[in-house]
């Protein structure tokens, strides 16, 4: 008998880890997107609904990450079938952790299931390239490919390398209440970089790589700090300096700005250190008017996964 409906989670993620702009990216192990993907009679994608926003997100199936993705799946494999979404936003809109890249992944994912295709996180991430690309306006795989994958990973524009972390490395991600849209967050990119900054960034880029592969953490405090992309997104979020301050003083390795904003993350060498940070960066926020959350999490958090299927 063959499957009627799958459901996946995918969850949220760190995009850019401070010195991978648009390539290096890690997971969280909460807050999560689920989709379900149901067979239908009619040879379409539809989206049967949304739950979990605040905000009103697009039914057209050509226009939503997830229904787009999966459409993007059925016309490489050319699979003429009916696909119905149901959509449960875990992730905040527009705060930076990733949330229209993990329907996108959670759909393809559920799509694939569904479809007994078998596929690998590999085969599936140029389908949920194409889902992500519809909400940011670019197909950049810092947050896809670590959703599909799990942990830290640095993903090209067609491969996903999963990178070592050491043992116990954390994350703290602390989500304002308050939007910052990613399409205007790279408007703020739009002029050129000197290269004296593109040389500093590619260099604490290969410290935080090689201190990872090495477990070495001097290496990567050495090396996680972004030159490049901070500078010009800081003051798009109310506060930001003091909460990226008070990150440091609880012990930071690094922080900056998860994804486009306003979320800001800083990794930690244990769980206590970023329990104790998160709560130090959330009385920031408080301090610059916003209430806040924090999300404390390994780096080498898991990916996307099936969590029903019949």
């Amino acid at each position: 008998m063959s499957v009627t409906f799958a459901t996946a989670t995918a969850p949220a993620s760190v995009g850019n880890a401070a010195v991978g702009f648009d390539l290096l990216g890690h997971a969280l192990s909460a807050p999560a997107d689920r989709v379900t993907a149901s067979r239908i009679s009619a040879p379409a994608v539809r989206i049967a609904s949304i739950s979990g926003s605040r905000h009103a997100l697009p039914l057209d199936a050509g226009s939503n990450t997830a229904s787009r993705a999966v459409m993007a799946l059925l016309e490489a494999h050319r699979i003429d079938v009916g696909i119905e979404l149901t959509i449960e936003k875990g992730i905040p809109l527009a705060s930076g952790l990733g949330g229209s890249a993990a329907s996108a992944v959670a759909a393809v994912v559920a799509a694939s299931a569904l479809l007994e295709l078998d596929l690998t996180p590999e085969q599936l991430y140029p389908f949920a390239l194409a889902g992500e690309a519809v909400a940011s306006g670019a197909a950049h795989g810092d947050n896809v490919g670590c959703q599909l994958l799990g942990g830290l990973v640095l993903a090209t524009a067609d491969r996903l390398v999963p990178i070592p972390v050491p043992e116990g490395l954390t994350a703290v991600a602390v989500h304002p209440d308050y939007q910052v849209n990613t399409r205007d967050a790279r408007q703020c990119l739009a002029e050129p970089f000197d290269l004296a900054t593109v040389v500093a960034q590619s260099s604490n880029l290969a410290q935080v790589l090689a201190g990872c592969h090495q477990s070495d953490i001097e290496l990567i405090r050495s090396g996680l700090a972004d030159v490049m992309v901070e500078p010009r997104r800081a003051a798009l979020i109310p506060g930001f300096a003091e909460v990226k301050r008070a990150a440091l003083e609880h012990g930071a390795l690094g922080a900056s700005i998860s994804g486009a904003g306003p979320t800001v993350f800083g990794w930690f060498v244990d769980q206590a250190a970023a329990e104790s940070a998160g709560r130090a960066m959330i009385e920031a926020f408080a301090d610059a008017g916003l209430v806040a959350e924090a999300f404390v999490s390994p780096v080498a958090a898991p990916g996307a996964r099936i969590v029903e299927i019949g």
